[in-house]
């Protein structure tokens, strides 16, 4: 049946393919007799499931674990900025006061299926930690368990759990994804032993982790009659080694050792691509009391790919300012080599973050010094007060009863007090600089809606941020990455990853959008712009675009005024209405100017026009949400259940889509 591809062929060519197809299986051979595993990510936990860097456990999966080293407790999380990552530590960290030993699971990195011999492993307990993310989505690492889990092929009969949910009350589906784990869970077979924990980050999250976790704890250690532990109160999750002379050490990079100067794609949260600022420009006038950077990455070469709404994540370092403030006051020497090891043998994460490294490194690029300060690092740290007063201010800030928490809610939250301003007030307590790197949280690259379209050129990736700065007090607070990103001139580098988004514009070029954006939230609809003009220059025709923009004054922090007036001259922007609220006497602003186009808006929507919205959850979002089902109702003629349900119909089939945040 060959014969005829044969006789395709000379000599030259048979000898050619056999030698090509023997190169491939040496190749594939001595790629698998070397093959070593990823690295782990590096995150707070006590024994996380992931790419192990030992290698006879490199096949197992996580029940075997559970089963083989006796653990009890599977935590599994869904973390989109690292905070329900931290809190599953943290509760993995607790369960030693039981002598217990968790398995902390990023959904990511195993085989979801596996969830269903969960109960081969003897009074199996499943904790979720689980954040939403957007509207009412699962976070990127959790998707696919969400999708596992909602099929209903899981049996989880004999398993006990319990779900602590992260979410933020300004966005519509609070705490969607935690509310559907634990309904979900339950009817597969699983039993619950402890309400849902419910955290809203627009309140104050840690405020309800701590009453949640401190009534969980108890509970949990009655249902399996375990008993506590105290010499475990005490107990170190990781121990300081000395590091070799000569040792190549960790400079900031995240997955592997020289990962920037030898960049290997693809490029993630794990594998950050090291890309070159090409502009970095004030977007604000002169007369603006606030700043706001236009900036330009180079990512040429790097074989990266995004569409116009996607968004870009950077990798910032903490200010060298309070870096050196540290150093100061716990006077240790900053470029000492170092590594930290988990004490727990069996672990799977070896290390809490990059390591080797130098203290410097890791105060600069991999914990996070400027956040407020979690009640769980305060207790720690006030066992290294001298002075009474402060050891005892300080356990009761981390104690979670109403005196506690009312003044961890002033003093903590609502003063935004960092490690650096706790140390600073609490004179006394000198914390061993590696524990206290154990205990700070992993510091998380921000997310950026980007400003720019591929279609003008796919080797710049901009966005725009306004600088974050303000003072409390006597105490200046500064944007950790904003502030960076001011420090990044022309020429400078940074780490930064592209992450996919579902807001897109409508597959035909001819479909008229409506773009609400004020402030930076404009900046997915500058790529959107750039998108259909590009269209427009290579003569296809091209739907209505209309854009709602809205600033404080148009001679202040107008930005991108006189590209918008090039997209409208060039006939792409055929609709631009701004709202300026601080311009006259009565404020104004952008659902204002909605509600003034109301019957343009709703012919557009009549006419299948797609919504988009970008900015602000708390108060903007919903008031525009408002005013189009107000539209609804009065120009179209709809009933209040008519206009909720046109209004969820346009979400479901993504003929509304949101960008917002808190």
């Amino acid at each position: 049946m060959l014969d005829w591809l044969v006789s395709g062929f000379d000599t030259s060519d048979l000898v050619v393919l056999t030698l090509l197809a023997g190169g491939g299986i040496i190749f594939f051979f001595m790629k698998y007799m070397n093959q070593t595993p990823s690295s782990s990510r590096y995150s707070p936990t006590v024994a996380s499931v992931q790419p192990s860097a030992v290698a006879s456990k490199s096949n197992q999966s996580f029940i075997d674990r559970m089963k083989n080293e006796n653990r009890q407790v599977l935590i599994m999380y869904g973390s989109q900025t690292g905070t329900a990552e931290e809190m599953s530590g943290r509760l993995a960290k607790d369960l030693t006061r039981y002598s217990k030993k968790a398995v902390v699971v990023d959904p990511e990195d195993i085989e979801c299926e596996d969830l269903n011999r969960l109960n081969e492993v003897e009074d199996a307990l499943l904790v979720l930690c689980i954040a939403t993310y957007g509207e009412g989505d699962p976070t990127d690492n959790a998707v696919t368990l969400v999708e596992y889990l909602n099929a209903g092929d899981c049996d989880l009969s004999g398993v006990r759990f319990a779900v602590f949910g992260l979410g933020n009350k300004t966005y519509e589906h609070f705490n969607e994804i935690g509310k559907q784990m634990d309904q979900q869970l339950e009817k597969l077979g699983a039993k619950r032993i402890f309400h849902l924990g419910l955290g809203d980050d627009d309140a104050n999250l840690e405020e309800d982790f701590m009453i949640w976790r401190e009534a969980f704890l108890p509970k949990v250690a009655e249902e399996f009659g375990w008993e506590l532990n105290t010499e475990a109160e005490t107990m170190r999750q990781y121990q300081m080694e000395p590091v070799e002379e000569g040792k190549a050490l960790f400079k900031g990079e995240f997955g592997r050792l020289g990962a920037y100067e030898r960049p290997r794609p693809p490029f993630d949260v794990k594998n950050p691509y090291l890309a070159t600022v090409a502009i970095n420009e004030e977007l604000h006038t002169e007369h603006s009391d606030r700043s706001c950077r236009h900036i330009e990455f180079s990512v040429e070469g790097s074989r990266i790919r995004y569409e116009a709404g996607d968004h870009l994540a950077v990798f910032p370092t903490n200010d060298p300012v309070l870096v050196d403030r540290l150093i100061e006051m716990l006077q240790f020497e900053p470029d000492h080599a170092f590594r930290l090891v988990n004490v727990d043998e069996d672990a799977s994460k070896r290390h809490p973050f990059p390591c080797p490294t130098t203290f410097r490194t890791a105060l600069s690029h991999y914990v996070d010094i400027c956040a407020p300060v979690k009640s769980h690092v305060l207790k720690a740290i006030s066992e290294y007060c001298t002075d009474e007063g402060e050891k005892e201010f300080l356990n009761k800030l981390a104690t979670a009863n109403e005196e506690g928490l009312k003044e961890y809610a002033r003093y903590i939250v609502k003063e935004r007090r960092s490690i650096v301003d706790v140390l600073t007030d609490q004179k006394t307590c000198k914390p061993p600089i590696e524990y206290l790197l154990e205990l700070l949280p992993r510091l998380q690259a921000r997310y950026y809606s980007i400003a720019s379209s591929p279609r003008l050129n796919e080797e710049k990736i901009a966005i725009c941020a306004v600088v974050t700065k303000y003072t409390i007090g006597d105490r200046l607070i500064n944007g950790v990455c904003t502030r960076y990103l001011t420090t990044k001139l022309a020429g400078s580098k940074s780490p930064v990853f592209v992450r996919k988004s579902t807001m897109r514009l409508p597959h035909r070029t001819t479909t008229q959008v409506i773009m609400i954006g004020p402030g930076t939230g404009f900046a997915p609809f500058r790529g959107f712009l750039q998108d259909r003009q590009f269209h427009k220059n290579a003569g296809k025709e091209v739907g209505a675009m209309h854009l709602y923009y809205g600033c404080r004054h148009p001679d202040h922090d107008y930005i991108y005024k006189e590209e918008l007036a090039k997209f409208q001259e060039d006939q792409v922007l055929t609709h631009l209405e701004c709202a300026f609220s601080r311009a006259q006497e009565k404020k104004i602003y952008v659902q204002d100017r909605l509600w003034e186009t109301r019957e343009r808006i709703w012919d557009a929507i009549q006419g299948g026009a797609h919504v988009y919205i970008c900015g602000d959850a708390r108060n903007m979002a919903r008031d525009v949400q408002a005013t189009l089902q107000k539209i609804f109702r009065e120009v179209g003629g709809k009933t209040e259940t008519e206009s909720v349900a046109y209004f969820k119909d346009m979400e479901k089939t993504k003929r509304y889509q949101a960008d917002v945040w808190s």
